[in-house]
């Protein structure tokens, strides 16, 4: 054997000794040579004799998620969150937050912040490197911000981001707003979604005027072949008699009206938004409460003439099926 060949496994065998030598020693109180026990909870590791903290501000390697068996662990093995079309990236790419804090909440310097600030306008660009993700991220942001103010839930936003999606990709935008064909995908998925919005309350929060969102909506629909259902007077009713605080007969007695105004075909041509606000209001005079035409007018965004008119066929609707 070499003399090269005996330094070699000697100084492996010194290296070894020493490793051996370190984590024995960090098994151990450095203070009083006590046992260390793991705080995962906390992310320390105490003393057991004296309580002296030796290690704080620990690393979790593990999961953030608990499996129960085999199969389970198998579903959740991920990081990071899962994808969603509400975003132009799908939420794939790096998001830089805004707050100047570090890690433990601390503000950064002034030095520092500048270059926080620049990090994140070149992440901006890189995260929008063609006109078309612009374009996109444009469009969902418009959804989302419409989709808030109307209180559509997030199940809507995300079947309106897809259909923005598909109309994107069939180019379907050219001479058309991105506004436009944004607005006109909330207002299909909110109806596919069972909670649909009027028209009137749409063009309230868009920043385009109601003719171009209805053009835009028809010509969405047919060229994607949008399987969409005529909206039903009844989905309108919770909302329009939680927000008048009535009870829930009144909201009974109101579904009562329109299935009995469905019977008759009282239903058919009329605006499904003004036929649920004269039955609600209708149902509360029934139950002995007190609202105003006036009140149900604001609520459901609907003219008090319309209103009264379908108030009169709704009643004369029930008095027909209820005569012997």
């Amino acid at each position: 054997m070499t003399d090269t060949t005996i330094r070699r496994h000697t100084s492996e065998r010194e290296e070894a000794r020493e490793r051996d030598e370190g984590e024995s020693e960090a098994l151990v109180c450095p203070e009083c040579g006590g046992n260390l026990a793991s705080d995962a909870e906390h992310g320390e590791t105490v003393c057991e004799e004296c309580g002296l903290v030796v290690e704080e501000d620990e690393i979790d390697p593990g999961p953030e998620w608990r499996a129960f068996d085999a199969s389970e662990k198998d579903e959740k093995s991920r990081v990071g969150a899962p994808t969603t079309n509400m975003m132009h990236d799908k939420g794939l790419s790096t998001n830089i937050g805004w707050q100047d804090k570090d890690a433990y909440g601390n503000s950064l310097s002034s030095r520092q912040r500048e270059k926080m600030q620049r990090l994140r306008t070149w992440n901006e660009r890189f995260r929008t490197r063609d006109s078309k993700e612009r374009n996109l991220k444009q469009a969902l942001g418009e959804i989302d911000r419409m989709a808030s103010a109307l209180g559509l839930p997030e199940n809507v936003r995300e079947t309106a981001s897809v259909i923005y999606r598909r109309a994107l990709d069939e180019d379907l935008l050219p001479g058309r707003s991105i506004e436009g064909v944004a607005t006109s995908a909330l207002y299909a998925a909110a109806r596919q979604a069972g909670t649909p919005r009027s028209l009137d309350e749409i063009a309230a929060v868009s920043r385009v005027d109601k003719d171009e969102i209805a053009r835009t909506y028809r010509y969405v629909v047919r060229e994607l072949s949008l399987e969409i259902q005529p909206a039903d007077p009844e989905s309108y009713v919770p909302r329009f008699v939680s927000d008048l605080d009535l009870p829930d007969e009144v909201e009974r007695r109101a579904r009562q009206l329109l299935n009995t105004a469905k019977e008759q075909g009282v239903h058919s041509g009329k605006s499904p938004v003004g036929l649920a606000a004269a039955a609600v209001y209708a149902a509360s005079l029934l139950a002995n409460e007190k609202v105003t035409q006036s009140e149900v007018s604001e609520v459901a965004n609907i003219s008090e003439v319309t209103i009264r008119n379908r108030y009169h066929e709704l009643l004369e609707a029930e008095e027909e099926f209820t005569a012997p």
